[in-house]
């Protein structure tokens, strides 16, 4: 599925390679995804710089948004080590080799996995992380983030039946954590120890702190997809 190759792009980091090839891909999009056209067209046709610096704003600040699949799972448990490790292998065996700039759970980076497998299987793909889909969709929705177009899609092409309107409520209740006191946090001061055991070091970081504070102020940041996901 050639589209999931252009929508990664899409959703990915801005650059100058496809702003380069942006009639190309406003042609692949308007023949495998009209329903996308306008929002391809207004994208590619602003400066590169402005789409940059707006991508940083809605991918980069907070996690609610983020585009790591298993930060939406796992978080930092030990589990999402050994995700990785298998979705490694899922890669190697459809001949996808990875440089170091990203995690195998960068979600352009699966999309273009999916775009090389076969279409059964790429649709299966799509299904295993649709609350995920749906999740980050609806946020972005909720924040007037024309992305949510982007996640809308895959789901369609996924046969889900979930949608960025899916989680509505869900996510009109959560707190944002792209704000600059919820940002802030992470870098909050602490008393400096200079003897304490592993367990208390490590339960006791700023980015622990964090990471509680906002399990409990996004609660449906971690989603449940134990019936499937990316194995």
């Amino acid at each position: 599925m050639q589209i999931l190759k252009i929508i990664a792009l899409l959703i990915e980091y801005p650059d100058e390679a496809l702003w380069e090839s942006r009639d190309e891909a406003i042609s692949l999009v308007a023949q495998d995804a009209p329903g996308l056209l306008p929002f391809a067209q207004q994208y590619l046709n602003a400066p590169l710089l402005d789409r940059q610096a707006e991508w940083c704003e809605v991918f980069e600040r907070g996690r609610a948004t983020s585009l790591l699949l298993f930060e939406h799972v796992h978080a930092e448990s030990r589990d999402r080590g050994q995700a990785m490790v298998d979705l490694m292998n899922q890669y190697e065996q459809a001949g996808l080799q990875l440089d170091c700039r990203e995690l195998p759970d960068y979600l352009p980076l699966y999309l273009e996995y999916l775009s090389i497998v076969p279409e059964a299987q790429a649709r299966e793909g799509l299904q295993n992380v649709a609350p995920i889909l749906a999740l980050i969709g609806g946020r972005l929705k909720q924040r007037q983030v024309a992305h949510y177009q982007l996640f809308d899609a895959l789901l369609r092409f996924a046969g889900s039946k979930l949608s960025s309107d899916s989680v509505t409520q869900q996510v009109a209740g959560e707190k944002r954590d792209d704000t600059r006191q919820a940002l802030d946090a992470v870098w909050e001061e602490e008393q400096v120890k200079f003897i304490e055991d592993n367990a208390t070091a490590c339960d006791s970081s700023p980015m622990q702190q964090y990471q509680r504070r906002f399990s409990q102020d996004v609660a449906p940041q971690y989603v449940d997809v134990s019936a499937g996901g990316p194995k």
